[in-house]
């Protein structure tokens, strides 16, 4: 079973399949849309860090909650231990490769949550819903769309179990023991609390609980990442020819590391950025849907600013701190090439803590993130009454996948993930005329720069 769906999972994730339609797909993007994730950045960070909130729009949580869910499920295991094995696979020419399908990836996140908007629903208990589930269905008003639609949801609701619970609670369980000698059924039972009592609240927990917690696990971990880089500045500015150089002449074997070629640069820099920052996969557009907005434009701006923090941002982080101590040389990959290189940068046992608790915190916030993605799925599919059946059985499996070898669920939710990401990106194509067109109308108005506090504003 394991070697079938090994083949299965490099078909769909190969060089003949979803990575090329992954990056084509936001290269044609960012064309189309005149590359306004580089133009508009600015705006959207003060929309999304600034601004924070449209008072009085129709949705469930804020601007900036809208992103803090995206990101608590985008930054994950994989930007620790992702980024390792990708520059472990392909060499330090990975990290600009990941870069790039960053900087793409922006026009692609746009797009989600600017259809997440557009044809968002309420719900039978009032609440904002939409993403793939919807806007493939309601976009394109044929059999096709509707196929599209369910079959999204369907692996949606299914990957939730693997990539967004399972493989995240077997990591902090396995990374917890490692480190601190904890038995995995404790971390286990502390992880299913935990996330039981904020996933059973709704978005609007979720939202509120993610607001605080994001923002804090990302600083510290960056912190402890600078920290890292600045011990060894001197490594710096050779590290930095080193990935651009290497990104188009491969990496020749050095001390523990076996060599890579430049098309092992591409695919491993190009996978795993999709695989940390999401985008393409439909799930942006999820979390977007809920937010507190009056245009699908300007939530679409904030929503792009979660892949620029998390690829541009944390991503950068990781790499540059394995390449700088010269970790990414040691033949150590995952989680732990990452470790080495912070127990290398970092005073005592620091490192290993820190590597661990930012394990621990990006799986915690991972399972917050997914677990809205498969109710908002199951919705879709069964109705308003089987949203609190899934989030039981999401609390469950976090428990059952903490104690377990994961070795088919890890290659699974790959599977599932390249599943969703399929009838995705056919209607991100298909609907790019809309986005394209509906974007142009909105910033051609001269007060587009203007968000109206309709909390504050003076009656008519």
């Amino acid at each position: 079973m394991q070697e079938w769906l090994d083949s299965v999972s490099g078909f769909i994730w190969g060089p003949a399949l979803l990575i090329p339609l992954l990056l084509l797909t936001g290269l044609y993007l960012t064309m189309v849309l005149r590359a306004l994730q580089f133009h508009k950045l600015g705006y959207a960070l003060w929309l999304a860090l600034v601004k924070r909130r449209e008072g009085g729009a129709v949705g469930d949580i804020s601007h900036y909650q809208a992103l803090s869910v995206a990101l608590s499920a985008t930054v994950g295991v994989g930007n620790i231990a992702g980024v390792a094995t990708a520059i472990f696979l392909g060499g330090p020419g990975a990290l600009l490769w990941m870069w790039v399908t960053g900087l793409v990836g922006m026009a692609t996140k746009y797009s989600e949550a600017f259809l997440g908007v557009r044809f968002r629903r309420v719900d039978a208990a009032g609440e904002q819903s939409g993403g793939p589930q919807f806007y493939l269905s309601e976009g394109i008003p044929n059999r096709f769309g509707s196929f599209l639609a369910i079959f999204f949801a369907i692996a949606a609701a299914i990957a939730a179990f693997g990539i967004g619970n399972m493989v995240q609670s077997n990591s902090v369980a396995a990374a917890v023991h490692a480190e601190f000698g904890v038995s995995t059924w404790i971390t286990g039972l502390v992880l299913t609390v935990g996330a039981g009592i904020v996933i059973l609240g709704g978005i609007t927990w979720i939202g509120r609980f993610t607001a605080l917690f994001v923002p804090f696990m990302i600083i510290a971990y960056i912190l402890g990442a600078t920290w890292v880089i600045a011990a060894n500045i001197g490594a710096l500015p050779g590290a930095i020819a080193m990935i651009f150089t290497d990104a188009f002449t491969g990496t020749a074997a050095t001390g523990g590391f076996a060599g890579a070629g430049v098309a092992a640069a591409i695919r491993f820099g190009v996978a795993r950025g999709i695989f940390s920052n999401e985008s393409g996969l439909g799930t942006g557009g999820i979390a977007a849907a809920a937010a507190q907005t009056s245009s699908p434009v300007r939530q679409a701006l904030v929503s792009m600013t979660q892949t620029f923090i998390d690829t541009l941002v944390v991503v950068s982080f990781t790499g540059l701190a394995i390449i700088v101590t010269g970790a990414w040389t040691s033949g150590e990959t995952g989680a732990v090439l990452t470790r080495l290189a912070f127990t290398r940068g970092l005073p005592g046992d620091w490192g290993g803590i820190i590597v661990t608790l930012g394990v621990a915190c990006f799986a915690f916030s991972t399972l917050l993130g997914w677990a809205y993605y498969g109710e908002r799925n199951m919705d879709r599919l069964f109705g308003r009454a089987a949203v609190v059946p899934y989030r039981v059985a999401f609390v469950i499996a976090i428990f059952i996948g903490a104690v377990q070898e994961l070795e088919l669920v890890w290659t699974f939710a790959d599977i599932m993930n390249g599943l969703m990401a399929l009838p995705n990106l056919v209607g991100l194509l298909m609907l790019s005329g809309l986005i394209v067109r509906e974007t142009r109308e909105f910033f051609a108005q001269p007060d587009w720069r203007e968000v109206v506090d309709r909390d504050r504003a003076p009656a008519a």
